[in-house]
């Protein structure tokens, strides 16, 4: 370090060698950095099996336990990882199979607590299902209007739940990893609000009246 007495700062020497214990800083911080990232718990889930993952279901105490859960944001140093791509990919063939065939799913339904969802896009050439990390629904415009939902978590149920159809979503963009802010109108917009609510550990059924036995459909 060398010191520039006369106007009171310190400079360092960028060439300074540096000791071993500020090398075992720098890796353990690195380590903290991906660990931090997807717990341990997390990557068995991720990883264990191909393909389809086993949804977690109200009745289940154990998945009652994850579904009611908080969930936490995804960094932009975890969206950038494998997992994050491999979560998407299992969650994109759960929420598609022929067993379930629903319309939307977030991520604590498939055991993980954090704040993502798929989404079918209604309100897109070809009905494409979508990845939204981090989202939230920052505001809600007209009046809110009763319609049947029925959830992959809660098998063999309906009911009726008031939705807005009108909403805004803030999200990272998984091109840009910045906060993206979009409208969302339609049936599209009560699947977002459907699942969204799973982020908070919210259950269709604790907003619904009619709840009844189900018939063949699509869930969420």
């Amino acid at each position: 370090m060398v010191e520039l007495r006369d106007k009171g700062i310190k400079k360092y020497d960028k060439f300074a060698p540096m000791t071993g214990k500020a090398i075992l800083g720098i890796f353990a911080a690195g380590l903290l950095c991906f660990t931090a990232c997807w717990s341990s718990r997390e990557i068995r889930i991720i990883n264990d099996g191909e393909g389809c993952m086993r949804v977690m279901e109200v009745g289940n105490k154990l998945d009652s336990v994850i579904l009611r859960g908080i969930c936490g944001d995804i960094s932009q140093s975890a969206l950038r990882t494998r997992t994050f791509d491999r979560l998407c990919e299992r969650m994109l063939a759960t929420v598609q199979d022929p067993r379930y065939d629903g319309v939307g799913i977030a991520a604590p339904q498939v055991g993980i607590n954090r704040r993502l969802v798929a989404v079918m896009r209604y309100d897109k050439d070809g009905n494409p299902f979508e990845i939204y990390p981090n989202i939230r629904i920052i505001a809600a415009r007209g009046d809110s209007i009763p319609g049947p939902e029925g959830c992959l978590s809660v098998p063999g149920l309906r009911g009726t739940v008031l939705r807005s159809r009108d909403i805004d979503i803030r999200y990272t963009s998984l091109s840009s990893l910045k906060d993206t802010i979009e409208n969302v109108t339609g049936f599209t917009a009560v699947i977002f609000q459907h699942e969204t609510d799973h982020l908070y550990g919210i259950l269709y059924t604790d907003k619904a009246t009619d709840i009844r036995e189900a018939e063949a459909t699509t869930e969420e």
